[in-house]
């Protein structure tokens, strides 16, 4: 005990020296040496708003922008007092019943970009079956009806304009989404889970991100400012204010915000915007050209250093890429001097670029970098004979499809040759019944090999007691019997 007690003392007593002895050289450390600068001065804050950080002044210019948009569906159900028994129910199944029609409502967000009442919103906000009636609701209560002037899958975008008789809206001004940076602060206002309006606020996690969309023209900006359902369409704002891009989805397990969400970057929101205002489709640049996305394997082969850009698979003989120089094995790693990460990037920086622009392509060729120059036009018009409106008693009735001339084959990325491809299913019709879908190249009617539209149109006038159908989808072929 007592060798304890001296120990302690020891301790206290080299801590009490070793007070002293930070005292004493703080003192001499706070003293202002000769070649050192004088100490910043600081004062008492003049007000209580300077001394007061807030995102308000920010809230307050954007908020009245940003809107809700109410969607409200009339859809054909089936009824039955009988609905319920299980002796019907087991014969009859679950559609037995008279035809009855009810409502579906969903709740997105959108965002007025113009002072005449133009809207943007994503596709997947509006989109549905039946009849559809769209309703806006501003910050100040007030609501409006709206229609759709163009909707687009791919990108997800959908533009609509509020029907008010002339009024005047207030707006969110478009920002240039290539003037964000990684780390870049901002806020996410929208409409989450309907319980009115909210603001979020994070930074800008990724740029260029494009692995997570379903179409080849999906580039995100990723922010882990909270998005939830209900935010979708709703705007992603930098810190003067501006819209900087339109929030589409989240990246979670549990339907709720995780902390990845993903907007549309604002330079692609303004061709849309600009293409509805002037009443016609924004049309993608035609390239002439297949590309894919460097792997490590790929990387390898071609002795790359970084596994990223845009191979050259292939280049069609009369193709704007062909007269641009750009050869099979070249691979895209730069558009006007932005990175390219893959084939996706590549298109998004074309598209946003526009028809009729020059851009410079920078790439990799045999190890060596080089720069092209490319002039964006858009793809040729496929001819009167080349498209087809199937109709009749067959089970491609409903479908839309084409010869694989140039154009068509460069905007769903296939191969050119001969083949006929559905470019569109109509809904509820025979061809959708049996799972077609845009993409898709008929191979094969029967035993006769399809080439051509025409040939397609001619074998199916031949009524058959079975249906056979060879179809392509990607690197596989199914084989379709119907009964005829």
């Amino acid at each position: 005990m007592l060798r304890f007690t001296k120990q302690l003392a020891a301790l206290v007593g080299a801590g009490a020296l070793g007070i002293l002895a930070a005292t004493a050289f703080h003192g001499a450390a706070t003293a202002q040496r000769a070649d050192e600068p004088a100490p910043r001065a600081r004062e008492v804050p003049p007000s209580r708003e300077v001394a007061q950080y807030s995102f308000s002044p920010i809230v307050r210019r954007a908020a009245p922008a940003v809107v809700n948009v109410y969607v409200q569906r009339r859809v054909q159900t089936f009824s039955s007092p009988f609905a319920n028994d299980p002796f019907f129910r087991q014969f009859f199944g679950d559609a037995f019943g008279q035809p009855s029609e009810r409502i579906q409502s969903s709740l997105g967000s959108g965002v007025i970009v113009s002072p005449d009442g133009i809207v943007v919103t994503n596709t997947h906000v509006i989109r549905g079956r039946g009849e559809t009636e769209i309703r806006i609701a501003l910050a100040d209560k007030r609501e409006f009806d709206a229609k759709v002037l163009t909707q687009d899958d791919k990108t997800d975008i959908a533009i609509l304009k509020i029907e008010s008789n002339e009024q005047r809206f207030p707006i969110l001004e478009l920002e240039d989404s290539d003037t964000l940076e990684v780390g870049d602060m901002v806020l996410a206002i929208g409409n989450p889970f309907g319980v009115g309006q909210t603001v979020t606020s994070g930074i800008v996690s990724a740029l260029a991100r494009s692995e997570v969309g379903n179409s080849d023209s999906q580039v995100f900006i990723q922010t882990d400012a909270a998005i939830n359902p209900g935010n979708s369409g709703g705007a992603l704002v930098d810190m003067s204010g501006k819209l900087v891009g339109i929030n589409t989805m989240i990246f979670s397990q549990s339907g709720g915000s995780q902390g990845i969400g993903f907007a549309i970057p604002s330079n692609l929101v303004r061709l849309y915007v600009a293409g509805a205002a002037e009443g016609r489709k924004v049309e993608r640049p035609w390239l002439g050209a297949r590309l894919e996305t460097v792997t490590r394997e790929l990387a390898e082969g071609l002795g790359l250093d970084r596994v990223a850009g845009a191979a050259v698979a292939r280049v069609s003989d009369s193709g704007p890429a062909a007269k641009a120089g750009l050869l099979a094995g070249d691979v895209i790693v730069h558009i006007d001097g932005f990175e390219v990460g893959d084939a996706r990037a590549v298109q998004y920086r074309l598209t946003t670029r526009g028809i009729g622009s020059t851009v410079k392509i920078g790439v990799i060729r045999k190890g060596q970098p080089q720069t092209v120059e490319l002039t964006l036009v858009a793809a040729p018009t496929p001819g009167r004979d080349d498209v087809r409106n199937l109709a009749g008693q067959h089970p491609l009735d409903g479908a839309r499809v084409s010869n694989i001339v140039p154009g068509v084959a460069d905007e769903l990325g296939l191969d050119e040759a001969e083949g006929v491809v559905v470019l569109s299913v109509r809904r509820q019709s025979t061809a959708a019944r049996y799972g077609f879908l845009p993409g898709d190249i008929i191979v094969q009617v029967g035993q006769a090999p399809v080439s051509t539209v025409t040939e397609l149109e001619e074998l199916l006038t031949k009524r058959q007691r079975v249906w056979l159908v060879a179809v392509r989808r990607g690197d596989k072929v199914f084989n379709l019997q119907v009964p005829g």
